[in-house]
């Protein structure tokens, strides 16, 4: 009996799944309040007729009843004309509403008139499918008109099925079969574009990927901001790229990078970086949007305030997967060493489809709408929405504009509930980012961020070369150090794609030094360019380049050294004006490197106190005495020095008139 191969055989007539009518409760709240209690009425009358009670039962009964005409000795007839001679109607009316109510219920004393749906059109089908596949034709063309779509389908239709043989509706009956036609497929009411985005929806159920703990899947994303940047060089207005990555269960921002013009590999692996070693935070932020230092939620902390140091912009944490699009700094064979290095999967998004990245694209909107249009120099989202001089209002510089998108990201964007933030136990709760952060710890463990200290060199392009008597040559550059003793005679241990090679690592944006790590000792060197002593800041691969040929078309036997001296010398005179000259420009300006990387043998000794003092770095001022003998002073005394000291200003007085 309890088998589900076996069915129960009803003896008599009952309800059915395919029954034709809906079910009460869908036929009952389709009714207005003054539609239900005349229903709820007409049920009474009918219950009296059967039972003399309008309750139907006799322990609900109410003052006066049960009526004669409706009493238990009274044949059914007679009922019928008592009640039909009280309403008004005919006996005929009165034995259907019974018949139906035994049947239905209430819901059998519903008019079927009100529960028609809307009239539709009388039009021929085969003119609505004619004129749906005109629809369909335009999705990738510009947006047309309904007259246009109208003449359309009416000529098809003559083509196909003849003169005279399909009836053509009116041109209003016509606008009201697009105007249905137009919730299955939009073509007139909302942009071209985002028609596009509607026609490419999948025609089965929407899917997603679920994480279930910080770090399984991260999201990463570039987009050109709706803000006006400052060129340092050129006091021009300039567009700026912001890459980001974020933690999907989270919602966290992991990582932040603002680069003018275009985007490099180097420095989507340098957003990847901040992951693993999250950016310090500033000195004014407020403490609840610090991570501390050693990236332990707050949640596991005796004392949240004990935590000592400046603290962490962003949580650290090992992403499992990479989830990014098809752009050419994402599928770079540098980022995706990185990323096999680190043991980390790739998952590429779809083709033109942003909902696999939604979160991040909500990101992207939710800092336009929060931070970015209330900025001098915003621009608005489109062509439409732009003010007429919005770069008249820039004054912003890009190392500024990163600095104010990081500090937005933490005090308020990881502070705020979001909608999406829940936790199925508890269905009203709205989390934070920061909070959902602490919720995934407490809920799968924390996951121990890699702690070598040289994890930076992970993440730098690697050049194949072999090591000479003078050094190493990359790009006809020539690069040694103490790191490259002793191994011009010995043979390679490894099997890479030079033979005899040895692997270093370059960051583009820093030509004037590469690294290597000794096999036998795993130390890390580092080698300088032998032309690095005349370079005053770091010189990116493509500006060298294109000092090698702006030497070469002035000079007749142009060096590194010279072509060098010649771009600084041009940069700082003010007439980088070509795009290409602007774009390496910018990205010198910058202050903050794309990847901190460990400072180097000779750097870390100068460093300390008792070399810095030895060398007379000392920054300790000096207790001063008196001297013995007052000699006489000449042009360069010290208040002429102090009167030229304040001629310095002039600068500054020109950039203020600026």
């Amino acid at each position: 009996m309890f088998s589900d191969r076996a069915e129960i055989v009803p003896d008599q007539a009952g309800p059915s799944a395919d029954d034709a009518g809906e079910i009460a409760s869908v036929v009952l709240s389709q009714l207005r309040d003054d539609e239900r209690r005349k229903v709820l009425e007409r049920a009474e009358h009918v219950r009296e007729v059967l039972t003399g009670y309008r309750s139907g039962s006799a322990e609900l009964v109410r003052e006066g009843e049960p009526r004669t005409e409706y009493g238990a000795g009274e044949p059914a007839e007679a009922k019928y004309a008592a009640k039909a001679r009280e309403l008004g109607v005919s006996v005929r009316s009165i034995k259907q509403w019974v018949a139906d109510f035994r049947r239905h219920g209430e819901a059998g004393l519903v008019s079927k008139r009100g529960l028609s749906g809307p009239t539709q059109p009388s039009v021929d089908d085969r003119w609505v499918e004619t004129a749906l596949e005109v629809m369909v034709e335009h999705t990738d063309q510009s947006k047309p008109s309904r007259t246009l779509v109208i003449e359309r389908t009416r000529a098809r239709v003559v083509a196909r099925f003849g003169p005279e043989v399909v009836p053509q509706p009116s041109r209003a009956t016509a606008f009201r079969v697009l105007e249905g036609l137009e919730r299955r497929h939009p073509l007139f009411r909302l942009s071209a574009k985002r028609n596009r985005d509607i026609a490419d929806r999948p025609e089965g159920p929407y899917g997603k990927l679920r994480p279930t703990r910080p770090g399984e899947y991260l999201l990463m994303d570039t987009t050109r901001l709706d803000v006006f940047a400052f060129d340092p060089l050129t006091l021009k207005w300039v567009q700026a790229e912001l890459t980001v990555a974020m933690d999907w269960y989270t919602r966290c921002i992991t990582g932040i990078r603002l680069t003018p013009v275009s985007t490099k590999a180097v420095d989507v692996s340098a957003v990847l970086f901040q992951s693993f070693r999250p950016r310090p935070a500033g000195r004014d932020w407020p403490r609840g949007a610090v991570w501390p230092e050693h990236g332990i939620p707050r949640m596991v902390l005796v004392d949240v305030e004990g935590a000592v140091g400046p603290g962490l912009a962003s949580p650290p944490l090992v992403p499992e997967t990479l989830v990014f699009d098809h752009g050419k700094v994402y599928v770079s064979e540098h980022l995706t060493s990185v990323c096999r290095r680190m043991g980390i999967s790739i998952q590429p998004a779809r083709l033109r489809t942003g909902r696999d990245k939604g979160p991040v694209e909500r990101y992207f909107r939710t800092l336009r709408e929060g931070l970015l249009e209330a900025l001098p120099g915003y621009k608005g989202p489109d062509i439409h929405s732009r003010g007429e001089a919005p770069e008249d209002d820039a004054f912003f510089f890009l190392d500024e504009l990163e600095a104010m998108i990081q500090e937005w990201t933490a005090v308020v964007y990881h502070c705020r509930p979001h909608a999406s933030l829940v936790d199925p136990g508890v269905p009203g709760l709205r989390m934070s980012p920061a909070k959902m952060f602490e919720h995934g710890m407490a809920r799968a463990g924390w996951i121990e961020v890699p702690r070598d200290k040289d994890l930076a060199f992970e993440f730098l392009a690697t050049k194949w070369r072999t090591v000479q008597h003078y050094g190493v040559e990359i790009g006809r550059r020539r690069y040694s150090g103490p790191g490259l003793k002793g191994l011009g005679g010995i043979r390679s241990p490894y099997n890479g794609p030079v033979k005899n090679g040895w692997p270093f690592q370059v960051d583009p944006d820093d030509i004037t030094r590469i690294y290597f790590r000794d096999p036998a000792t795993r130390a890390w060197h580092t080698l300088l360019w032998e032309h690095a002593p005349s370079t005053e800041m770091p010189l990116s691969e493509d500006a060298l380049t294109f000092a090698r040929q702006l030497a070469a078309s002035k000079y007749r036997f142009p060096d590194d050294r010279l072509a060098v001296a010649d771009l600084l010398e041009r940069w700082n005179l003010g007439l980088g004006t070509t795009i290409a000259e602007r774009r390496m420009a910018l990205r010198l300006s910058r202050e903050q490197a794309a990847i901190e990387l460990p400072k180097g043998e000779a750097e870390t000794v100068v460093s300390l106190p008792s070399v810095r003092k030895a060398l007379g770095r000392d920054e300790t001022p000096a207790e001063p005495r008196e001297p013995d003998v007052v000699t006489e002073t000449g042009d360069d005394d010290e208040a002429d020095l102090e009167d030229l000291a304040d001629d310095n200003d002039f600068y500054a007085d020109a950039l203020e008139d600026v």
